[in-house]
């Protein structure tokens, strides 16, 4: 019997680190459930379907379901969407054996999101597959404890509602305990994007990496988001212009394509032929690129994480509890700092004495890369035991 195997979630839609997620997912069907019949539910259908092969559908009916809905026909359209969604969703649900929501914080709200988006399409894919009959997986993800009582309670009962959940960290874990999930039957492994290929690449020693993010601030700043982009900006642009006042090649990096603004503002205010920036369009040929250069400096998740992976010593300017935690697994958690609120005489401190423990930094990195790596292999065993047939275990 050919397993039937969904993949859900803001998959194609522009995130490396959730593209990357889906990307590890994949290579654990393909190599231990290569007859399974994987499909997708996601936000770009045309880029998952394009890029990995895999039949995918959008997530939401309405087109714009992500951004704020203006006027009386947007709303109108927008609340329709909701109703043909719920049909949609359990069409798709029912011919799923299993359903796998690969990694991504899918259960935080470190930034900001409106419950009825994809707290909401969650808590849907949960409940119908209690009703269907479907294994919903809820893989390495991440989740934080939500103050929005709507969000807090969609995606609690999202998270109960699962027959499969699995956590990419210890904090990620207690948050949902917090929230009153039952979670002494749930797991903790390392992020799934640590169970990709790890990148070669010529490194060049003096190149820096900067991973920037158009980053406003989470739900509570909506009301200073501006302000809060700018002070992140103005700060990178000027510790930018201090690399290259040391003569250093600086790369900047994205991790999602609402980051090329910020790209597009050091480009223009450094104004020098030592910033380069090459968008890559995966996170395989981000963690690539970062395998070229020295030492990183980076805002967003997942761009911390690629750099992590390729061995190289790194500063987090991070924007949630996440980025300290994994700082902290990967051994290097006093190389942090708060993007809300970046203290640049600080982050050179910080990035002179990262330099000068590249040696013993770069060994600690080794040891807990290959320690993530054997720890997910266990998790795909306890995946393919738990979700697959006896019938199609190898």
């Amino acid at each position: 019997m050919t397993t039937r195997v969904g993949v859900f979630g803001l998959l194609g839609s522009g995130n490396l680190g959730n593209d990357g997620s889906l990307e590890a997912v994949l290579g654990f069907l393909r190599a231990e459930h290569p007859d399974a019949a994987v499909t997708a539910f996601c936000g770009g259908p045309e880029v998952v379907q394009a890029r990995y092969g895999v039949p995918a559908v959008r997530l939401n009916w309405y087109s714009d379901e992500y951004r704020t809905a203006a006027g009386v026909r947007a709303i109108a359209t927008k609340a329709l969407g909701k109703l043909v969604d719920v049909v949609r969703t359990a069409l798709w649900v029912r011919r799923q054996n299993v359903v796998i929501v690969p990694g991504m914080g899918v259960l935080e709200a470190t930034l900001p999101l409106r419950p009825w988006g994809f707290p909401y399409a969650l808590f849907l894919l949960s409940l119908l597959g209690r009703l269907f009959g479907t294994k919903v997986a809820l893989v390495s993800v991440g989740a934080d404890r939500i103050s929005v009582p709507a969000t807090r309670f969609l995606v609690r009962q999202a998270a109960q509602l699962a027959a499969y959940r699995s956590y990419r960290d210890e904090l990620s874990r207690s948050a949902m305990a917090g929230m009153g999930v039952r979670t002494a039957g749930d797991g903790v492994y390392p992020d799934l994007a640590f169970a990709l290929p790890t990148p070669v690449a010529d490194e060049d020693p003096r190149a820096v990496g900067v991973g920037v993010m158009a980053y406003y601030g989470g739900n509570e700043d909506r009301s200073r988001g501006e302000e809060i982009y700018r002070s992140y900006v103005d700060s990178l642009t000027e510790f930018v212009r201090y690399l290259v006042a040391d003569g250093r090649p600086v790369r900047l990096f994205i991790g999602d394509r609402a980051d090329l603004a910020v790209v597009d503002e050091i480009v223009a205010a450094v104004d020098s032929p030592l910033v380069t920036a090459e968008p890559p369009g995966s996170l395989g040929e981000l963690m690539t690129a970062m395998a070229g250069v020295g030492t990183v400096v980076a805002t967003r998740y997942h761009n911390v994480l690629c750099a992590l992976k390729a061995g190289k010593p790194t500063v987090a300017i991070g924007y949630a509890k996440k980025n300290d935690v994994l700082m902290a697994e990967m051994g290097l958690g006093e190389f942090c700092q708060e993007a809300r609120s970046v203290d640049v005489p600080r982050l050179i401190a910080q990035f002179e004495e990262l330099e000068s423990r590249a040696s013993e930094l770069k060994a600690t990195l080794d040891e807990r890369n290959e320690d993530n790596k054997q720890r997910l292999k266990s998790q795909f065993a306890v995946l393919s035991s738990t979700l697959f047939p006896v019938s199609e275990a190898r």
